[in-house]
């Protein structure tokens, strides 16, 4: 039996999913207000049009887009699996939504960069639908993984590495910004590859550890790295936040 999917958002992720899913054999009922649907997919009208004889459907659209979407199409669809990068709170709501109007809903993070994968981009899906999206994409060449629990959980561990890998590319271009004003972007450059190269094991722990004895003398240092950027004319937005969260770590009360 051919997989009928229907992709809310032609976007970088939506468009990349849609198209492995066309190669892999499924019918694509595709609908993005902005973005034409590409050859070989069904172009739709909205969303409810798109939802209309699909086995499932996949917004990929943004997470302000996602409530709308979910009542605009869920008269029509049977299975409704939110890709979208919204917080846990959103992702209830979300199921909530479904709930009432009869739709079996699934949680879904998309736990890396869709380009260069597309399809086959790791993702986690939790909620009541989350076994039954994964049976049905995985045969398709996707990789889903499956955690027990209502949705929300999936988005919460997406955007809990999130904080640390969004955190730290931000702090990494604001240090080589600072670096390239100061005349040395090149060798700080390598110096943080030269840290990230090393790191093992025990990095965690010795960042954790650190940071909270060394709280306030690193507190201080962080200070003088702010005023520095500042005459370099670069605007200290990570450094100035590390100095604060810094200082309320010395001073707890």
């Amino acid at each position: 039996m051919t997989l009928t999917v229907a992709v809310l958002g032609l976007g970088e992720a939506g468009g990349a999913i849609a198209r492995d899913l066309v190669e892999a054999g499924a019918v694509v009922r595709a609908y993005d207000p902005a973005v034409p649907a590409a050859a070989g997919m069904v172009p739709c009208a909205d969303e409810a049009d798109a939802a209309t004889d699909a086995d499932l459907v996949l917004s990929v659209n943004s997470a302000t887009a996602a409530a709308e979407a979910l009542r605009t199409g869920a008269a029509t669809a049977r299975v409704w699996a939110d890709l979208n990068t919204g917080s846990p709170g959103l992702k209830r709501r979300l199921s909530e939504l479904a709930g009432e109007r009869g739709v079996a809903f699934a949680d879904v993070a998309i736990m890396a960069p869709v380009p260069g994968r597309g399809l086959r981009t790791p993702m986690l899906a939790t909620g009541p639908a989350a076994t039954r999206v994964a049976g049905l994409l995985n045969p398709l060449g996707a990789r889903v993984d499956t955690m027990a629990g209502p949705p929300g959980l999936a988005a919460e561990r997406k955007l809990l590495r999130s904080v640390f890998f969004k955190g730290l590319a931000a702090a990494v271009v604001e240090a080589l910004a600072a670096g390239r004003a100061a005349g040395c972007e090149e060798w700080l450059r390598a110096n943080i590859t030269e840290e990230l190269t090393r790191a093992g094991e025990s990095t965690v722990d010795r960042l954790v550890t650190g940071t909270h004895q060394h709280a306030v003398r690193r507190a201080d240092e962080m200070a003088a790295a702010t005023d520095m950027l500042t005459e370099l004319g670069v605007a200290p937005t990570i450094t100035s936040a590390t100095r604060d969260f810094l200082t309320r770590l010395a001073n707890p009360d």
